[in-house]
């Protein structure tokens, strides 16, 4: 191979490690041509697969910073390029190496990081993306169809509560009259007791009583008695009230003729 080849051969091996999103190492020694072809249909879209020199395929994987997978490159190496989900892949590869011994997987690379040979047969046991979306799905969907069951069954339970209603206002209007007045409650005999004034107790009684005046109270408001001088100044009074105005004599009554003597 010319060197101009080599590059370009390389640059090509580096740009698909770069832009893949993992890649599985294998050893087909002794494989067909037509088995080589079975297996890259088997793969489909998802994964290309490719032979390729060991000493390129070092350099290439160099250049993409996959230097981990050195160690497997040796003796005659097929690649097999993720472009797809890498749990189809792993199964494709491990089954057809179940009915074709000499297809031998080495390990592989994985979003960055190397699987062994054992890791990489693990993920073909995985479910792919399509099964685990379906059942994700399928979740989501009983979810939603149980939400779904739970928001309808009171608004189906209203309605056939108002066809009811409807259908047992047809046959009797009464039932949609509206409600009589209800009459007044007499009172109970809680609220009677309630509203009945109480009884005064003996203390409030005994604060409302006119106190009894005490004797100082009685001595205060009694009219003394007046003294002898009082008695003779009041006498003196009247005696001058009754005498006559001065400068008028008092008439004189007539005396009485003495009588006769007898001789």
């Amino acid at each position: 191979m010319a060197r101009s080849d080599k590059v370009a051969a390389v640059a090509e091996l580096a740009d698909k490690f770069s832009s893949s999103a993992g890649v599985v190492l294998t050893e087909y020694r002794g494989l067909s041509v037509k088995a080589l072809m079975q297996l890259r249909r088997s793969l489909g879209d998802d994964a290309s697969y490719a032979v390729s020199k060991n000493t390129l395929t070092t350099i290439a994987a160099r250049e993409a910073g996959l230097d981990t997978i050195e160690e497997q490159l040796v003796g005659p190496t097929a690649i097999a390029f993720i472009s797809g989900d890498p749990v189809v892949v792993a199964k494709g590869l491990r089954d057809f190496a179940r009915t074709n011994p000499q297809l031998v997987i080495k390990g592989g690379v994985l979003d960055g990081k190397f699987m062994t040979p054992d890791e990489v047969r693990k993920l073909a046991d995985l479910e792919s993306r399509e099964v685990l979306l379906a059942k994700v799905a399928g979740v989501m969907q009983g979810v939603l169809q149980q939400a779904i069951s739970l928001v309808s069954a009171p608004l189906s339970q209203a309605a056939r509560l108002l066809a009811a209603l409807e259908e047992a206002a047809g046959e009797n209007p009464s039932l949609l009259a509206p409600p009589a007045p209800e009459a007044s409650a007499e009172p109970s005999n809680v609220e009677l007791a309630a509203e009945v004034t109480p009884e005064p107790t003996t203390e409030e009684v005994a604060v409302e009583a006119t106190p009894e005046p005490t004797t100082e109270e009685v001595a205060a408001e009694a009219t003394p008695e007046p003294t002898n001088e009082e008695l003779a100044a009041e006498a003196a009074s009247h005696a001058a009230s009754a005498a006559p105005e001065a400068g008028t004599a008092p008439a004189s009554e007539p005396l009485a003729a003495p009588a006769a003597e007898d001789n």
